[in-house]
């Protein structure tokens, strides 16, 4: 492995904001309404347990919807799947807006993810299409930037909104979300696809591309260690509410407080990791920030098991925890798109719907071993961050290429 980088590439600010905007399709469409759960229970005379499977079905379509878009946005070209995509999530969300059921928010959140997924598959492939590896994690830190304000804003915007115009006024302002980033992807998305992945894509058939990722074992030490590591923000997002109000008694106020601190160390630790970036390379990042993040994770855990300082303790090694994901994220992308990129759509696909199948499953077990304490929490976190660096120690660095692409 080169001992530094090379030199960064000039950064394309009106290309980033763009795809950092495409990025932030999911998060704007979880945050903005997750203090609309109870309203919209009351009015669709609806159970928690069936405004919660308004969230379920949005993580379900986004983790089945990437894996058809990332094929088509290979054998396509990227703006026609992206298009595509972008106009799904404006009908599905007018359809939220217009809903008379809770079945049929249920349904439509479904497949408002089934669009809004193609913003983020398709814009890691963009990224990959334009950028070397080192560079590709460079951008996908300053992306994650753009993208880590909705968690920190669509909160606030969604209370707002609520405030103003009801639960489905915050759907009506995601439909306008939608129009005004389709309008600038017609407009400002050049086609960035090239041809050596038109002509692959076109003589391999959807299936065989994934069978021949699955075959690669950097790829699937890539797609562990990002899964697994998005899996520790999924259980956070899934349990803070009830961990925050609930265990430690704070008013939604202070949860959106709280929410949006966490939301920034996230967000600086991504642009710490452009700043490393400028001295070592993807993997070498990685190296040291999955070993941080495991002692992150075991002190949470043996904060939260043994009841030492209280939240005061908690939610601190809780920031710390999570704020390890922005070294991490973008790092592990990079790295498996440089794996193969001819198959660079294919693989953002493979990347987005693991971390969304390992997120729905660590929240769910998150939830099964509730106990009205942050023990569960730190246990799950704690063990995703285990397996996510041996992910890396034993399957995505050893015997990688030694020279970056």
């Amino acid at each position: 492995m080169t001992d530094a980088p090379p030199p960064p590439a000039a950064v394309p600010w009106r290309l980033v904001l763009l795809l950092g905007a495409l990025t932030a399709f999911a998060p704007m469409s979880i945050d903005m309404y997750l203090s609309s759960l109870p309203s919209i229970g009351r009015a669709l005379h609806a159970g928690p347990e069936q405004t919660q499977a308004t969230l379920a079905a949005f993580f379900a379509g986004m983790a089945i919807g990437q894996f058809i878009y990332g094929p088509a946005s290979d054998r396509l070209g990227r703006r026609p799947p992206l298009l595509i995509g972008i106009a799904v999530f404006f009908v599905a969300s007018a359809v939220c807006a217009l809903a008379p059921n809770i079945e049929t928010l249920i349904a439509a959140r479904f497949v408002q993810a089934l669009g809004g997924c193609a913003g983020a598959v398709v814009a890691r492939a963009v990224v990959r299409d334009r950028f070397s590896q080192t560079d590709t994690a460079r951008v996908l830190s300053l992306m994650m930037l753009i993208m880590g304000l909705a968690p920190v804003l669509a909160p606030q915007l969604g209370g707002v909104v609520q405030l103003v115009a009801g639960w489905r006024g915050v759907f009506w302002t995601l439909v306008g979300f939608a129009v005004i980033i389709g309008g600038w992807v017609l407009l400002g998305l050049p086609e960035s696809r090239s041809a050596e992945t038109a002509a692959h894509a076109r003589a391999e058939h959807p299936l065989r591309a994934y069978v021949a990722l699955f075959s690669m074992k950097r790829l699937v030490g890539y797609a562990l260690a990002g899964a697994l590591n998005g899996a520790v923000l999924f259980t956070y997002i899934s349990t803070a509410p009830d961990l925050v109000m609930g265990t430690y008694g704070h008013t939604p106020m202070a949860f959106n407080l709280i929410f949006a601190l966490n939301a920034v160390g996230i967000i600086g630790a991504s642009q710490v990791n452009r700043w490393l970036l400028r001295r070592s390379t993807p993997d070498q990042v990685l190296r040291k920030a999955s070993i941080a993040s495991i002692v992150a994770a075991l002190l949470l855990t043996l904060a939260a098991w043994t009841g030492w300082g209280g939240q005061w303790t908690v939610l601190p090694l809780l920031f710390a925890a999570l704020s390890v994901y922005g070294l991490m994220g973008g790092n592990t992308m990079a790295g498996a798109l440089s794996v193969d990129p001819r198959r660079a759509g294919s693989i953002s696909a493979l990347m987005g719907s693991a971390s969304f199948g390992a997120g729905a499953l660590a929240s769910w077990v998150g939830g099964l071993l509730h106990d009205g304490t942050p023990r569960p929490v730190a246990a799950v976190m704690f063990a995703c961050l285990v397996g996510s660096s041996l992910a890396i120690f034993f399957l995505a660095l050893p015997g990688g290429r030694k020279v970056q692409a």
